[in-house]
């Protein structure tokens, strides 16, 4: 893709993008944010955009990964039943699996509980030229642990650190280490999907009424639903303090999960054509190279290599 389709497609991309964009610029509210938005698109219109980004994004991750420099961390966040995982499997259906890698961070082992809550997932890092996709995240730590603050006895933490302060700290530790994965070349977006308290309902429904994603419902989720409250001032916490502009938060609407995946994937789509990705370029030694090569090749294709084997 060259360089003067990029601001173009930009342009393309940004209806589903910017309106759903925080960079910690000012305020945040997360009631102002409608969870069944369709951008003024109906389904068949998103399966093209959703068609067209897939293509798009295919092109980007093989140029990502062979130009070796970038590393692109996507981080999904959402109640039980908000669609992170049918939107990652959807939006990088078809892309190359060899430059990407999907993680999920359930409840933390106890290996896990004997390190700071940041490592699980330090170590699943993308290395550069890959694509990283977090399902769940270290957010958790600021979210589940929150919500049920007696998790937090074990994580071993010495009990004079776990005071009142301990969720600012988070959000700072948070915001410092992505600053600092921001200047060494990872491109960071982070998608809470917005889902309705009412279409999590129908979701569960669904599940219990479908043979096929029964193994999805555990009787957990209901119990959790019933902090619905607590979940969402907790989620409007996160946005506010580590919305920033090297690692915005996109709070994506998911009542309907064809527009949930035109946001994400437009989204994925547009940070990457701003980085101006391109195949390698060989150097005139290699090109010299390439030359004695092709001829050699162009050498045997003339008969040198039937005359050898006769020889032999």
């Amino acid at each position: 893709m060259s360089k003067k389709s990029s601001p173009s497609l930009a342009a393309e991309l940004k209806p589903f993008v910017a309106p759903f964009r925080f960079d910690g610029s000012g305020a945040f509210h997360l009631r102002s944010h409608k969870t069944n938005e369709k951008g003024g698109l109906d389904k068949d219109k998103a399966e093209k955009i959703l068609d067209a980004n897939r293509k798009r994004l295919n092109d980007f991750q093989e140029r990502l990964y062979a130009q070796d420099r970038w590393s692109l961390l996507l981080i999904f966040q959402g109640i039980d039943a908000a669609g992170k995982d049918s939107a990652i499997k959807a939006i990088f259906d078809g892309v190359n699996p060899q430059g990407c890698e999907v993680t999920s961070f359930k409840q933390p082992t106890t290996h896990e509980l004997h390190h700071d809550f940041m490592w699980r997932t330090m170590i699943a890092l993308p290395e550069r030229g890959r694509i990283g996709i977090f399902n769940r995240s270290y957010y958790e730590e600021c979210l589940i642990t929150r919500v049920h603050p007696d998790l937090l006895k074990e994580e071993k933490i010495p009990p004079r650190l776990v005071s009142r302060n301990i969720w600012r700290e988070r959000f700072e530790d948070i915001t410092a280490i992505e600053r600092y994965l921001s200047r060494n070349g990872t491109v960071i977006l982070k998608f809470f999907l917005n889902v309705s308290k009412e279409e999590q309902r129908k979701r569960f429904l669904e599940r219990l009424d479908v043979p096929s994603k029964n193994w999805k419902f555990s009787m957990a989720d209901i119990s959790e639903r019933a902090l619905w409250p607590r979940y969402m001032a907790v989620y409007q916490d996160i946005v506010r303090h580590t919305s920033t502009a090297f690692a915005p938060w996109h709070v994506v609407p998911a009542d309907h999960k064809w527009f949930a995946r035109v946001v994400i994937g437009s989204a994925i789509v547009s940070a990457l054509a701003a980085l101006n990705l391109h195949f390698p370029r060989a150097d005139k030694a290699s090109l010299a190279e390439f030359d004695a090569v092709r001829k050699a090749l162009e050498n045997e294709g003339k008969g040198g290599g039937k005359k050898k084997a006769a020889k032999s």
